[in-house]
């Protein structure tokens, strides 16, 4: 299994929709580094679920149900998405501040390529970001 962040603005898609939605494909993205990452993840993944521009905190946990396929949304090129399943809330959302803090997170790709909108995340991070929220799942 491989891990990855996925940012989204809560104002435009937000945690509370994705739970209501259960399962939902993660569309828009339009950086070909994050569209690498995207075409990347297998089913079974795991990923954080992060709230950019206004609470900048992990706040859930989501599952890859269904891997890269063409972004329904796209006008033009070969843009990816997948569907994201809903896991769970994070206990205690872990802020950017947080993260910025930590030494031992300071090679964390949200922290050194802090625009990038899907990265992924070693498993240690994982662990390490699990526990500082108090994530006691898989």
């Amino acid at each position: 299994m491989a891990y990855w962040l996925i940012k989204s603005e809560p104002d435009a898609f937000s945690w509370d929709e994705q739970v209501a939605n259960d399962v939902e494909p993660w569309t828009g993205v339009r950086n070909h580094q994050a569209k690498k990452n995207l075409a990347g993840m297998k089913v079974g993944d795991r990923a954080f679920f992060y709230h950019s521009n206004v609470q900048r905190a992990i706040v859930g946990v989501v599952e890859i149900v269904r891997e890269a396929y063409p972004d329904p949304t796209a006008d033009s090129g070969n843009w990816v998405c997948v569907d994201v399943k809903t896991v769970g809330p994070m206990p205690s959302p872990v802020t950017l501040a947080d993260i910025k803090q930590d030494e031992a997170l300071a090679d964390l790709a949200l922290v050194r390529q802090s625009r990038l909108s899907v990265c992924p995340v070693s498993a240690e991070h994982w662990q390490y970001l699990c526990r500082m929220g108090g994530w006691s799942g898989d």
